[in-house]
């Protein structure tokens, strides 16, 4: 074993060498269609890395002619297959931008807003990218509203909507967890306005309620009869819509802590 070591290790190295030496030589030639054709043949081998540099250098030259079309095309999935999705989107909106016409613009366009949506980071970072992936693939679903990547593309919008939901959540909670419960009413109301069917919808609705029990507590004097009715309130409209809330138990506990702070108000007003 250890002497067949011997004699494939240095074919082995020759071989990366030689092609090496290879790529470097098409690379320093200034036939673009030598380019071209050793771009296409990369590509083909998954060697996007090769097929993107050839293509980069090409590209101004080909614009303009039939070839133009396919390298432009096909750099954009180079920077995608290589998870530069950025770059990549920038790449398909280059082409379809170019080449509207084009019989490849529609798959450029869902390519767009897809890459997109690949770069947006997990939902605890910030999701500008979502919802910036979301407004592109609307627009994509409205201007091919038949497409053979329709379903894909509302797959794409639902999941973008999911990350938002769980990081608008997580950011309400945050403020409740934090003890800030005036910020915490204002982002939990928000949640539940802006994502109405939200699998977090019952629990938000609970939090609200303990947010504005929780400021009545640290309030000023002024201040803590307006807010234990708003925690009244909320507990009322959560009750309607939630009756059977595992939420329930501690919910009533604020309700009535509420009442019988609001029942001293009373009789000291009398």
């Amino acid at each position: 074993m250890r002497n067949l070591q011997f004699y494939l290790l240095p074919a082995i190295v020759l071989t990366i060498g030689l092609s090496c030496s290879k790529f470097r030589k098409i690379e320093k030639s200034q036939d673009w269609r030598v380019k071209y054709e050793a771009g296409l043949n990369y590509y083909n081998k998954k060697d996007y890395y090769k097929a993107s540099v050839l293509f980069e250098q090409i590209i101004p030259i080909v614009r303009g002619l039939p070839e133009g079309e396919k390298v432009q095309f096909y750099q954009a999935y180079c920077q995608y297959y290589q998870r530069l999705y950025l770059l990549a989107s920038e790449q398909f909106r280059t082409f379809y931008e170019t080449y509207g016409r084009s019989s490849l613009a529609e798959e450029a366009r869902f390519m767009y807003a897809y890459s997109l949506f690949e770069s947006s980071p997990n939902p605890n970072l910030d999701q500008s990218g979502s919802i910036e992936a979301m407004g592109a693939m609307q627009e994509f679903i409205n201007r091919y509203p038949n497409s053979k990547f329709r379903e894909k593309a509302i797959e794409t919008i639902f999941t973008s909507q999911e990350k938002l939901e769980v990081k608008g959540f997580a950011n309400a909670n945050q403020y409740f967890r934090m003890r800030q419960y005036k910020a915490a009413v204002v982002a939990m109301t928000n949640f539940k306005n802006n994502f109405p069917d939200s699998k977090y919808i019952e629990e938000a609705y609970y939090i609200v309620i303990a947010s504005h029990y929780k400021l009545a507590e640290q309030s000023i004097y002024t201040k803590q009869q307006e807010r234990y009715k708003a925690a009244v309130e909320s507990y009322k409209e959560f009750v309607d819509k939630y009756p059977n809330s595992p939420f329930l138990k501690e919910a009533e506990k604020y309700y009535s802590d509420s009442l019988e702070a609001l029942n001293k108000f009373k009789n000291n007003n009398s």
